[in-house]
């Protein structure tokens, strides 16, 4: 399935001959994709907060517990650069599409296996660990899949709406969040509570191992990008594309990482974290939580492509950095909210909370896949993407349960995402904006 100069050659002519099916094909795939690898991360990341606390570490305080459970879930974020970098020198050596169906067969039937494995009292202290190893592999297979998803489609469309194109894989995240967090809040509304805690929860797990068949069909039938083909046609691939794009792109992967503060740890505290502190603070039930979730990603379905858009007319840079600063300004209203607001405005605070993400989540994918030349394009924007998962995504629910614990206000939460989106702005100001550069020539790069 590597890629080589004759298949090269042929995708370049497909290029011409079938342009309009082909960009369809891959928004379709990228979105379809995503969708999944993110309904299979979202239902780890919910059953993280509701239950894994006490099916697997049952012998922990509440607190322990919780701090077990995200510690886990923290796990998945570590494992994220590395599988960029892995999946980074096969993207770049081989092709995207290739790549694409491993990361694709290996999220999916990680997810599978979390919903057949049993609980600490049925095998004891072998359940969180295999946990744990199953959520290492979801990292690592999420680690590949981002950047190449975002190429899939950037790289094979009009080169004017990268911005748009390039949503199509983001696109994935609050589509998996509706799936997956809507799979559990339908089963925890239908099930009594000892149901849905003993099997009901495992059922959305399982049912990843049909949604895969879904994904690999739709990826199957994509052809490799014409940019990428065309530097396969030209003999200009990396032998080293991974360890190239850190000597010589080290800053873009620094400033990549560092702009997703804002966006990144926000909302896995507005989308995780908030299940545990609002069920704690006011005692609502976890649907009442879950279903403002949900509407806050649905809305976000609508918003993530108009913000692309409307990058593409004004500039990345610009759009993004008005995301950033309304992440910080609504930080201490929106946790003074949730701390002494009535059930009203909670629930559309949380649903609010989602506006600013889509708005910088939406032209992210352009703005990081634009900063590095087409050779080393999928590791170096894999790497800059996943590196904030380390530092802003993975620890932000731990951080924050820690925080709490600590401060006994959740305004310490606040000043928390205050300062991610301080670092936010800092690295989009310092990034180089290529909105209308012409991503295809290496010289762009040089400047």
């Amino acid at each position: 399935m590597v890629l080589g100069r004759n298949e090269a050659d042929s995708v370049l002519q497909a290029q011409s001959s079938q342009q309009s099916t082909q960009v369809r094909r891959a928004a379709v795939a990228s979105a379809i994709g995503t969708t999944i690898e993110w309904y299979d991360f979202f239902l780890y990341n919910t059953a993280a907060a509701l239950i894994f606390p006490h099916l697997f570490f049952p012998a922990s305080s509440s607190y322990a517990g919780a701090m077990q459970s995200f510690a886990t879930y923290a796990v998945g974020f570590a494992a994220r650069p590395v599988g960029a970098a892995i999946f980074g020198y096969w993207g770049d050596r081989i092709g995207r599409k290739t790549t694409l169906i491993v990361t694709l067969l290996m999220m999916g039937i990680a997810s599978g296996l979390v919903g057949f494995l049993p609980g600490a009292a049925t095998i004891g202290i072998a359940a969180p660990l295999i946990l744990v190893a199953l959520r290492l592999i979801q990292g690592i297979a999420i680690g590949g899949e981002w950047s190449g998803s975002v190429l899939l489609a950037m790289e094979w469309g009009d080169q004017r709406k990268r911005g748009l194109l390039g949503s199509f894989a983001q696109i994935g995240v609050p589509v998996g969040l509706v799936l997956g967090t809507g799979g559990m809040t339908l089963l925890s509304a239908v099930l009594s509570d000892a149901s849905f805690t003993s099997w009901g929860w495992r059922v959305p797990f399982m049912a990843s191992l049909v949604l895969v068949g879904i994904g690999l069909v739709m990826r199957l039938r994509i052809l490799e990008t014409p940019m990428f083909a065309k530097v396969v046609a030209q003999k200009r691939t990396s032998r080293s594309p991974v360890t190239d794009a850190v000597k010589h792109h080290w800053r873009e992967i620094l400033l990549s990482a560092g702009l997703r503060f804002s966006e990144q740890m926000p909302f896995y505290l507005y989308t995780s974290y908030v299940l545990v502190y609002v069920v704690a603070q006011h005692h609502y039930s976890k649907t009442f939580v879950l279903n403002a979730v949900l509407l806050g990603a649905a809305l976000e379905l609508a918003l993530i492509p108009w913000f692309s858009q409307l990058s593409d007319r004004l500039g990345r840079k610009r759009v993004y950095l008005t995301g950033a600063v309304l992440t910080g300004a609504l930080a201490f209203p929106y946790f003074a909210v949730l701390k002494s607001g009535g059930m009203v405005i909670i629930f559309i605070a949380i649903v609010v909370s989602l506006i600013p993400h889509a708005m910088q989540y939406g032209p992210q994918a352009a703005l990081i896949g634009e900063s590095f030349p087409t050779h080393l394009r999928y590791g170096g924007a894999g790497l800059g993407y996943q590196l904030a998962s380390v530092f802003a995504g993975g620890p932000a629910p731990l951080l924050a349960t820690w925080l709490l614990h600590v401060t006994g206000t959740p305004y310490s939460i606040s000043a928390y995402v205050v300062l991610a989106s301080a670092v936010t702005i800092v690295c989009v100001v310092l990034l180089k904006d290529r909105s209308r550069a012409d991503i295809t020539d290496d010289a762009v790069y040089l400047r």
